[in-house]
């Protein structure tokens, strides 16, 4: 038997060992079907099989083949879970217990953050830990769903976190922002109608600069692919449609992104497709060009567009569907900043017996 576990061993490098496991564990499943013994090089293969290193590694292959997450998703799945191995130097998936938890959050609550504004560091956040949490969770579903013995995921509870404040800018504010790209030369063009794009649709950034140019002016909506590989339907308003169409009608270049770099940063080709950063950059030139003395993003424009949407009546299902939130939860953090009602019933019953 020994001879057959080294041929099969020697035919296999050390990327190719998950085959090699494989191979390995029907041996021992034959080989005790028949009544028989294996032998401490097979012991060797069954513990590597269920190696907490190795079963990341697939968990994350899973993430990326299975689920479709981004690479950028797994990079920081990885991320977390490597550091949750190396603090609690858990090998094996028995030993991922309440206590080990318990211990390794202790050591996350006790790490210290980036610095706030130059001065000392701070304990890490309560949302950052959570993200280690979530990631743990993940891994401990994908082990049960493997059947493999482990910490039942739902033992894990996420730290509480104070709700957070919304970044919002006044209407007036908006109003300045959708002004501030003032000529006719193709890159004010470019910025205006992606200014108002951001309003009009609520992309995240990632999504914007996805977009390619041959939208269908004929409908007044474009699919986005989101978050999870996900699709959903955004709307154009008239100014987002006009503002599109003139600056199209502009451009020279037969580049196929929608927004694309244009002068000194252009390529020599002609152009390319503008990135996050670069958006986040015109977006916060633009505030300060408007006078707005606050931090303005891209996702502020988010933030204004859902709150835009609430204010006047629309549902919160709705707001949802159009932001593409996975969880109604994450969408209510603007409910507070829009409810009408309440302010409606404080007006009609508050301080009526004041002289």
């Amino acid at each position: 038997m020994l001879d057959i576990e080294l041929q099969v061993l020697s035919h296999f490098h050390c990327r190719d060992m998950t085959s090699a496991v494989c191979t390995m564990r029907g041996v021992v499943i034959r080989s005790l079907a028949l009544g028989g013994q294996y032998s401490a090089t097979l012991s060797a293969i069954l513990l590597y099989m269920t190696d907490l290193l190795t079963l990341k590694r697939e968990f994350l292959e899973h993430l990326e083949i299975e689920k479709g997450r981004s690479l950028k998703t797994i990079e920081s799945y990885d991320r977390y879970l490597t550091r949750f191995l190396d603090q609690t130097e858990a090998r094996d998936p028995k030993e991922i217990t309440d206590d080990l938890v318990r211990e390794f959050r202790l050591w996350l609550n006790r790490q210290t953050g980036a610095p706030r504004h130059g001065g000392s560091p701070d304990t890490l956040k309560k949302k950052t830990q959570n993200y280690y949490l979530i990631a743990l969770r993940a891994f401990l579903k994908y082990l049960r769903k493997r059947d493999i013995v482990s910490l039942q995921p739902e033992r894990i509870e996420l730290a509480k976190v104070s709700q957070r404040d919304l970044d919002l800018i006044s209407s007036a504010e908006l109003e300045r922002l959708m002004q501030s790209p003032k000529g006719t030369d193709v890159k004010c063009l470019r910025d205006r109608a992606m200014l108002e794009l951001l309003f009009s649709t609520g992309l995240r950034v990632s999504e914007l600069c996805a977009l390619n140019s041959d939208l269908d002016f004929t409908k007044d909506e474009l699919s986005v692919r989101g978050k999870g590989d996900k699709v959903r339907v955004v709307f154009l308003s008239p100014a987002a449609k006009e503002a599109l169409k003139t600056y199209l009608a502009a451009r020279t270049d037969m580049d196929e992104a929608l927004f694309v770099q244009l002068g000194k940063n252009a390529s020599e080709n002609g152009s390319f497709r503008l990135t996050p950063r670069s958006v986040e950059r015109l977006v916060k030139r633009y505030a300060i060009k408007a006078g707005i003395t606050r931090k303005v993003t891209p996702h502020i424009i988010r933030h204004s567009f859902a709150t835009d949407l609430l204010s006047n009546g629309a549902d919160l299902r709705s707001v949802q569907a159009l932001l593409g939130h996975a969880n109604i939860a994450t969408t209510q953090v603007y409910t507070h900043v829009t409810d009408k009602h309440l302010r409606e019933i404080h007006r009609a019953f508050h301080g009526k017996n004041r002289r």
